[in-house]
């Protein structure tokens, strides 16, 4: 395995020191309680340890953990706790960058749920990505952390079989159960919602296109765009075909020779678009956040809503901030743990 250089080592560090001084504090917010008509198991403890692999666990949730996100971490997961149906049997996976004051994170997470049954796991690989990361067409897509859902199943323990990662900047307002119940047949690792009717040669450079041995990857399937913010994941068998390596094998080529341009999305859909089961697009509401450019205002798609997702530049807590939210925006604060609470009650 290479090494990362130095550089990368001290710029990483120092991104993280300056990232740990900046925590706010944030609210406590309430105990969600599992619902009775539910026919939960009993409530999982509330350690960075013990509850990982325990047989009660419900839903297993993956989430990076950093500074520049939290916030939307946060509201993310009192979205995902108020509308479960077993609320105390989620246990959930933080990932969080090893240089980043990661037992600061942690505190932080425990202080506003005091019962959450959670584990914070440094990013081992971080400085491994670092080397292997092309810059792209937006600088927070640059962020090793961004890469971590590519290394779930090295990071979580071998005793975490399915998971539902979730991006940073999600609000839920359904069940994530029914989510991740999604069935998953044959030896699919991966669950999510697809989009056939997106064009999908635009993730991809006209050279890739142009190369008949690097586009006939996609010869034998019929690959259509998915986004990588909200995904079930079968790390079990994630681990038996090595799609981590295949992954990296992607990005090692990208870094010879130009074939994409978006970060992490293309080399998930070079080694899984067309082999992946769908899930209903209520489950990823997706684009709220506008282009990677701009950041616009940008309404739902036709049909339910279980899971709202500000993709995209735009970030729901930034324009708050700064006085121009979107319509939209006004879901999202609902679930935000900085400002006054509205609405959050416990079930």
């Amino acid at each position: 395995m290479s090494r990362a250089p130095l550089l990368v080592l001290l710029t990483l560090c120092a991104a993280g020191a300056a990232a740990a001084a900046a925590v706010p504090r944030y609210r406590e917010a309430p105990h969600f309680t599992n619902s009775a008509a539910a026919q939960c198991p009993p409530p999982l403890p509330a350690s960075d340890a013990d509850a990982a692999c325990s047989p009660h666990a419900v839903v297993h949730v993956a989430m990076t953990l950093d500074t520049s996100y939290l916030r939307g971490t946060m509201a993310a997961v009192v979205s995902v706790l108020r509308h479960a149906s077993c609320p105390e049997s989620i246990h959930f996976h933080f990932i969080a960058s090893a240089s980043a004051g990661a037992a600061e994170l942690r505190d932080t997470v425990r202080a506003s749920f005091p019962s959450l049954a959670f584990r914070v796991y440094p990013f081992a690989d971080e400085a491994r990505v670092a080397g292997l990361i092309s810059t792209s067409i937006r600088g927070a897509l640059d962020r090793p952390l961004n890469y971590a859902r590519s290394y779930l199943a090295s990071t979580l323990p071998a005793c975490v079989h399915r998971v539902v990662y979730l991006d940073s900047d999600v609000v839920l307002t359904d069940d994530i159960a029914t989510l991740a119940a999604t069935p998953l047949p044959g030896e699919a690792a991966v669950a999510a919602p697809e989009y056939c009717g997106a064009n999908f040669t635009a993730y991809f450079t006209p050279g890739f296109w142009a190369s008949l041995a690097l586009s006939s990857t996609f010869a034998d399937r019929r690959a259509c765009y998915f986004n990588t913010g909200v995904m079930v994941l079968d790390l079990a068998r994630w681990r038996r075909a090595g799609y981590t390596s295949q992954i990296e094998e992607w990005m090692e080529l990208q870094k010879r020779v130009r074939i994409y341009q978006l970060g992490s999305l293309p080399p998930f859909l070079l080694v899984f678009a067309g082999r992946i089961a769908a899930v209903d697009h209520r489950w990823n509401q997706h684009g709220l956040g506008g282009d990677n450019y701009r950041g616009l205002c940008r309404g739902l798609h036709a049909g339910a809503v279980s899971l709202l997702h500000w993709s995209g530049k735009g970030k729901p807590w930034d324009r708050l901030d700064a006085g121009r939210p979107c319509p939209l925006d006004a879901v999202w604060a609902k679930y935000d743990m900085l400002r006054p609470a509205a609405g959050i009650e416990s079930s």
